[in-house]
């Protein structure tokens, strides 16, 4: 299921464990109602609710951190690959080949973004383990150096290719590690309790209503978030391509 499908199931949960509560309200004894039981469950719903909030900022802040170092890793991969053409142009004119290899790559990292129904999985081949790049390692090391200096470019040009091939594959690994799914269900269970209390002693009106479905929407709304900012290489937060395609325009040139 998608961020967003998943979102709106646990929107209609916590919303219908609020619902709930306005059944089970007009079947509870009077002795259930007194004051004294309400403020019992405020207490009790009061340390849920913290719990909830603190569980919520710190997967808020987990995931946009994630989100923020792939982000810097695609950077950093333009940033490279920019270098490494560099490198390869002060070489001299037997780097064409590997020039033409590097663009190749950059183009296919790109590919997928130019899908006209705007469903684009950006970096598609970095997700799918696609093999890119190897092509320049074997053409760079195919270089034979005549000077030093030479030789200097050479090493240099591995290295950055290298790491090019690294972060690909760390951006790719990183993509495989799952949303912490214990943490959120428990997140997501805690919430439905906090609802249904939410409106077990609430007065059953429509103003009542409509507050606890906008209270229900902000958080789920931030759950889509989380989930989100977990797989920014696609969905509805992704990571930019601009980088990507600033690097590929200065390869052109």
């Amino acid at each position: 299921m998608s961020p967003l499908s998943i979102s709106l199931v646990v929107l209609a949960c916590v919303f219908g464990g609020a619902l709930l509560g306005m059944l089970v309200s007009p079947m509870l004894l009077v002795h259930h109602q007194s004051s004294e039981s309400k403020d019992i469950v405020r207490l009790g719903m009061g340390l849920v609710a913290t719990t909830v909030a603190v569980v919520l900022g710190l997967l808020i802040s987990s995931s946009k951190s994630f989100y923020d170092t792939q982000s810097n890793e695609v950077i950093q991969l333009a940033a490279n690959a920019v270098m490494l053409d560099r490198v390869l142009a002060h070489y001299g004119p037997e780097t064409t080949e590997a020039r033409a290899a590097l663009r190749a790559v950059l183009d296919n990292l790109l590919v997928s973004t130019e899908s006209s129904e705007r469903s684009n999985k950006v970096y598609g081949q970095i997700r799918s383990g696609t093999r890119l790049g190897e092509g320049v390692i074997d053409k760079i090391q195919g270089l034979s150096p005549k000077d030093d200096n030479q030789r200097s470019l050479k090493v240099q040009a591995f290295g950055l290719a290298f790491q090019i091939g690294q972060t690909r594959w760390l951006m790719f690994e990183q993509n495989t590690v799952p949303v912490p799914t214990l943490l959120l269900s428990m997140l997501i269970l805690w919430l439905i309790v906090l609802f249904l209390s939410f409106a077990i002693f609430a007065p059953r009106n429509l103003i009542v209503i409509a507050g606890l479905f906008l209270a229900a929407v902000a958080v789920c709304g931030a759950i889509l978030l989380i989930l989100e900012m977990y797989h920014p290489l696609s969905g509805l937060i992704r990571v930019s391509d601009a980088p990507l395609r600033a690097a590929l325009a200065q390869l052109s040139q």
